[in-house]
């Protein structure tokens, strides 16, 4: 069994590259076309998809809804899926982010696992929400043959690889930043053996 995390389509936000953080955007025209044609990839996967599992947030939950009517399955929204809340910067471009909160922006960017951002969350926040929700799942189907889908955000993705590989987080953009509607295999073991 394979979790196979999904970042949800585009947003217009995506495309003007503002922070999203847990502001709540939709999906835009292209990000329904990503989310179809992914879709359709998982319709042929290898293995059997077993269950579909979705962030609240309105543009990976649309994404799991066209996912999971393409698979003819349902879906759940689950809590601890959601993005990292980035406070105060969400709406902004990170540079400027980083011109508006000089000091905060330093400070987070060298140590973004435990530093917070201005009202929002640090990286080990979201680990100790993301983490326990995936480990949930695993158990819960364990015993059954196929793989999971888990529909997500960018940085939940980029803090479970970094913790999987042992990468430290300020590298996290560097080395898994995930396009839109792309799909990251992850072995459910891994995901066992990792503590928050």
């Amino acid at each position: 069994m394979k979790i196979l995390l999904v970042r949800h389509g585009e947003t217009d936000w995506n495309v003007q590259k503002k922070i999203q953080g847990k502001t709540d955007i939709p999906l835009n025209e292209a990000g329904v076309r990503q989310a179809e044609e992914l879709a359709e990839k998982l319709a042929g996967w290898e293995r059997p998809i077993i269950g579909i599992y979705t962030s609240r947030l309105k543009r990976a939950a649309k994404t799991a809804e066209i996912i999971a009517k393409k698979l003819q399955m349902d879906y759940e929204e689950t809590d601890g899926f959601e993005e990292i809340d980035l406070g105060l910067w969400e709406g902004a471009s990170w540079a400027k982010a980083a011109v508006d909160f000089p000091e905060e922006y330093k400070i987070w960017h060298d140590n973004r696992r435990y530093t917070r951002s201005p009202e929002g969350e640090s990286y080990q926040d979201l680990l100790e929400r993301f983490l326990p929700a995936l480990q949930r799942i695993v158990r819960d189907k364990q015993y059954e043959e196929g793989d999971i889908v888990v529909v997500t955000h960018s940085a939940d993705i980029m803090t479970i690889m970094s913790c999987i590989n042992d990468t430290p987080f300020y590298e996290m953009a560097k080395r898994y930043k995930t396009a839109n509607a792309a799909v990251i295999e992850i072995g459910t073991e891994k995901i066992l053996e990792l503590k928050a």
